[in-house]
């Protein structure tokens, strides 16, 4: 075993060699967690042998070995992607399946093997259709004496079945929706099997492919969110609350669009949103309610806020087909029809036709407009503002009272940038704007600089948060203008020349600050202090 173990090891490491680039090699074999779901799929042959082929799987896993589970030596390691075949006697077994990954670490799960010599008998074949993913039919088949079963899906040109084990589930996506017939065999270790023939209709789910609108940058004080990911949610809140919804035939599943998800409910008659028990909030000093809505088949949204009591008021909004409907409800569209809005602990959404359309929710929140916003000018001594700065590549942010209040700067408040000894060179910290600017107000920009040393590269970049991101994950639309310190230990005016920059575009909605203190150079523990964010001509 041991000797597999490193031919094993070996074979991975040069090709983790082959595959780096020639700058560096950095393996951590260590590291690697041990196998997850790991099972087997079980076949037997139909002739009354008891011939078993396991094909083991898992993640992570490099090979495995096959305890038989009847008193028999166990098998030999198997690579990934193998199989093994054992004769067994009429019977039931507990096998074992053991898988190693590429540092030794192991993972151990059971697995009922049923050997009988009697064709499956009470066959019970589940077929349904995927809520939420189009044209997809999940397969479930059950039988007594069997140990696995094949599934034909009917799809021309795919004549090959797709194996399970008894009891478990397989699925399938059609390249057409359409009508199909669907044939399912449940076998044992007998030459006679057992059949099912099912009609079976593969629909076709219509949702968007492209995710709804950002929502801009808000101060926490200004909102109140209940889904989505710009803001913080209300915590313990359930988005499938079960009001008797499945009786006229509704459902609802988050939708994943690549990675964003989003509210489905699906044939909506109703459907609610529950805050955590106990739980209500003020919306009353709101302005708006604000959801993002999409729907192929929808007339209309009602939504209706509900106050404890409980007490009640809908209000109703037209959709457009296949594209994102962009809702503002006024707050005070709910209580002019006499609702309070201190203690709202539920929304219900109400679907036009009844349980006759699907749709697609994302971004539900209140709002309303900022008594201040982080806009430039931007000096960081509003008491009423949260200035959250993100520091990034071993940066830590903060606010911070003026260290130094001599020379061009004796403001109280500053924002302090930590530059870790062995920090990034690119190494810097990122504050969201709530507005963008108007560089009709000026194309330069001025920042306060409080740096330890001398030709510090300061470097000064703005972003498009929402723009498609680049190879490295940041947004693809930006800028980036340098400038270097002249002075040591006390405060200097740096300016930026946004012109400069070959990629500024003065009609693009820049909303992202970021500052790199000493740009290009590793952290040595240094500390950057930073003021006065404003534009000039």
């Amino acid at each position: 075993m041991k000797k597999i173990y490193l031919i094993l090891n070996l074979f991975v490491l040069a090709t983790l060699i082959a595959c780096a680039n020639d700058d560096a090699l950095d393996v951590d074999l260590d590291s690697a967690a041990a196998p997850t779901n790991v099972s087997a799929l079980t076949t037997v042959t139909q002739d009354n042998t008891g011939k078993v082929t396991f094909i083991p799987t898992g993640e992570g896993a490099t090979q495995y070995k096959i305890n038989f589970g009847d008193g028999t030596a166990e098998s030999a390691y198997i690579a990934s992607g193998g199989t093994v075949a054992h004769t067994y006697k009429e019977g039931t077994y507990k096998s074992k399946i053991t898988a190693m990954n590429v540092n030794g670490k192991t993972t151990e799960v059971t697995h009922d093997v049923v050997v009988s010599f009697r064709a499956p008998e009470n066959l019970v074949v589940e077929i349904t259709n995927d809520l939420s993913v189009s044209k997809k039919v999940t397969v479930k088949a059950t039988a007594d004496f069997a140990l696995f079963y094949d599934v034909y899906f009917g799809e021309a040109g795919k004549p090959d079945p797709i194996s399970a084990n008894n009891g478990e589930s397989v699925s399938y996506t059609y390249k057409e929706a359409g009508v199909y017939t669907v044939r399912v065999v449940s076998k044992s270790a007998a030459i006679k099997t057992t059949e099912y023939t099912a009609q079976v209709t593969a629909k076709l789910v219509v949702a968007p492919s492209a995710s709804a609108p950002t929502p801009p940058n808000r101060q926490p004080a200004d909102v109140i969110s209940i889904y989505g990911t710009k803001y913080t949610n209300v915590a313990g809140t359930n988005y499938f609350p079960d009001w008797g919804q499945a009786g006229q035939g509704s459902s609802w599943a988050e939708f994943d669009l690549n990675g964003d998800k989003m509210l489905n409910y699906i044939k909506l008659s109703y459907q609610g949103i529950a805050l955590a028990d106990n739980v209500t909030i003020d919306v009353s000093k709101m302005e708006y309610l604000h959801m993002d809505v999409w729907t192929a088949d929808l007339q209309k949204i009602e939504t209706s806020l509900i106050q404890t009591g409980p007490s009640e008021k809908p209000v109703v909004k037209d959709l457009t087909a296949n594209q994102w409907t962009s809702i503002d409800i006024p707050i005070s569209a709910f209580t002019s029809q006499g609702l309070t809005v201190d203690k709202i602990f539920q929304l219900k959404f109400v679907g036009t036709p009844w349980a006759g359309g699907t749709v697609f929710i994302d971004n539900i929140y209140f709002y309303k407009a900022p008594a201040e916003s982080i806009a430039l000018p931007i000096d960081f001594e509003s008491a009423n503002l949260t200035y959250n700065w993100g520091g990034f590549g071993n940066v830590i942010a903060s606010m911070a009272t003026n260290p130094d209040k001599t020379g061009s700067n004796v403001s109280d408040k500053v924002v302090k940038l930590e530059k870790k000894s062995g920090a990034e060179t690119w190494a810097g910290a990122s504050l969201n704007l709530d507005a963008s600017p108007d560089f009709s107000k000026g194309t330069k920009v001025k920042v306060a600089v409080w740096s330890p040393k001398v030709g510090a590269d300061i470097l000064y970049k703005m972003e498009l948060s929402t723009s498609p991101k680049d190879g490295n994950g940041n947004p693809s639309v930006n800028f980036e203008v340098h400038a270097s310190t002249t002075v040591a230990n006390a405060w200097q005016i740096l300016t930026f020349d946004l012109t400069s920059a070959a990629s500024f575009d003065a009609s693009v909605k820049y909303d992202r600050v970021i500052l790199f203190p000493d740009f290009g150079q590793s952290g040595t523990g240094a500390t950057y202090y930073f003021d006065d964010i404003k534009q000039s001509n």
